[in-house]
This record gives C-alpha cells, sequence and structure tokens, in this order.
C-alpha cells in the first residue's frame, strides 16, 4: 500500500484553533500530520499563516473557502490562500438553492469558472467537497456527478468525503476510484451509526435544540478507524485514483476523547495501517 502523506483539516480542532493557533498546527505536526487543510484562519495574515507553517513543519495543503466568500471575491480569495502557499481552495458545502435543478445552479457554475481562472493563475485548483445530499438524484444521475460533469477537471477536482459518500451512495472507495485522475485529496473521515434526519444538527446545520437523545446517538462522527469504514479499500482506492493526500476530518469529537486526541488517534491509525 502507498504510503500517502496525511493532513488534518483544522475544522476538526477548531475548538484549539481559536485559543492558539498556531500552537494548534504545531501540535498536528508533532502528532505525525504533514500537512493541514484551513477552515478559516481565525484573524491571521496570510504571511503569519505562511511563517506559522513553515515553523511547525507542516504543508499548507489546502483551503475550505465558503462559495459566497469565493463568489464576492474569487480574485482576492486566490490572492490570500496563494500567499499562504496552499494547492487547493475547495467549496465546502453548497447551499439549496445553488444545487443542480435549482435557478441558482448557473451562477455556481460560472463563479467556479471564474474562480478557477484565478486561481490558475497563481497555480491553485478549485474542489469540491461533497456530502450526502449530492447522492440525490436528478434525471437519473447523482447531483454530485452532474456537477463535475458541467464542470470538467480543467475546472473542478474532486475531494470526495468518503463518510458522506458512504452515507450518500454506500461504495466511498468505488466513488474515489470513479474519478481517478482528478481526486488529488481525499477527505478520511469515520462515523457510526446509521444515517438520520438529524445528521446535519452535528456540523451546525440544523436547529440542534431539536435533537433528541436518540437521534444524537444514531449517527456519530468517529476518529478514523474507530467505525464503520473499511481504509484499506479507500486507501488502495486512493492509490488506483493517483491521489496525492489524504486529509483527516472529525466535524466533532466523540467517544469521551476531545479534538485533539481524535486527531491523534487517526493519524496513528492510519501510519499503523500504511506500513
Amino acid at each position: 500500500m502507498k504510503k500517502f502523506p496525511v493532513a488534518l483539516q483544522l475544522y476538526s480542532v477548531r475548538d484549539a484553533m481559536e485559543k492558539d493557533f498556531a500552537g494548534t498546527i504545531e501540535k498536528a505536526a508533532k502528532m505525525g500530520y504533514q500537512g493541514v487543510e484551513f477552515a478559516g484562519v481565525f484573524g491571521h495574515g496570510a504571511e503569519e499563516t505562511a511563517d506559522i507553517c513553515r515553523k511547525a513543519g507542516v504543508e499548507p495543503v489546502s483551503a475550505h473557502v465558503p462559495f459566497d466568500e469565493i463568489k464576492a471575491d474569487p480574485a482576492g480569495v486566490a490572492d490570500f490562500y496563494a500567499k499562504i502557499g496552499v494547492k487547493f481552495i475547495t467549496v465546502p458545502w453548497l447551499g439549496e438553492e445553488y444545487r443542480p435543478g435549482r435557478e441558482g445552479y448557473g451562477e455556481f457554475c460560472e463563479t467556479v469558472r471564474k474562480a478557477a481562472e484565478c486561481a490558475g493563475k497563481h497555480g491553485i485548483r478549485i474542489c469540491y467537497h461533497n456530502h450526502d445530499f449530492e447522492f440525490e438524484k436528478l434525471d437519473g444521475k447523482y447531483l454530485l456527478d452532474i456537477i463535475y460533469s458541467d464542470l470538467g477537471p480543467d475546472v473542478l477536482q474532486t475531494q470526495i468525503d468518503t463518510c458522506w459518500a458512504a452515507v450518500g451512495m454506500g461504495d466511498p472507495a468505488g466513488y474515489v476510484k470513479k474519478y481517478a485522475g482528478r481526486a488529488p485529496t481525499v477527505h478520511l473521515k469515520d462515523y457510526a451509526g446509521e444515517k438520520s434526519d438529524r445528521m446535519y444538527a452535528l456540523i451546525g446545520k440544523d436547529d440542534v435544540n431539536d435533537t433528541s437523545e436518540t437521534d444524537s446517538q444514531t449517527f456519530e462522527f468517529r476518529p478514523v478507524g474507530s467505525g464503520k469504514q473499511d481504509f484499506k479499500a479507500i486507501l488502495e482506492a486512493a492509490e488506483a485514483a493517483g491521489s496525492g493526500w489524504l486529509i483527516v476530518e472529525q466535524d466533532n469529537a466523540s467517544m469521551g476523547k476531545n479534538s485533539m486526541e481524535c486527531a491523534e488517534m487517526s493519524v496513528k491509525y492510519l501510519e499503523e495501517l500504511m506500513k
């Protein structure tokens, strides 16, 4: 099995990032992460952030940037993250109004094309990170396949989130392989339980106050290797797809561990798996 470099999506440890931005990145490096993926920079400048990564010895691989932020200033977003040194700018979530079949879908496509043009001037690629809703079908096709068909690989690369692919269509490894040559990064995420109507409450996209105790036990994000995913198959698929980076993400801590402990469990599991 290929020994991939592993990055940490820093959204996973956002509570620690808010308290100690530089220290958290340094701790991630000491855990064994070779790279990081940003989900905001918590008010820090681009040059400062790049310097923090250099000092910690981690590569700033990618950044999740909200679609509305990209739409408002695609050139500015590209310029900012180019100064940090990222190779990928990734759309992490798409509001319902911009999804295929909706009125704003054309605007989404136009924005991504413009973003790809701006980012390309810096050698940065634009990616799209899925959840499970993209595995709903329109005219017999997954919404995600429609997005990747309408925006070809010269414009948009994939970032398959393997947890949401498992929840949405049941075969994350197969779906990673489907986009061979177009999957530079793959999100590794583990989970326990089954699909629930209340899953998005766990990531702040629903009314958490309405989540019953039963619902909260139905679905749970887990450290990589602690849930139901077959990561051997997923890593083999990533190798077959020509992926360059594995990125660990855990939306919420679990199993009685804090977010940093969960992150460390994930990278240690992957180190053992790739021996």
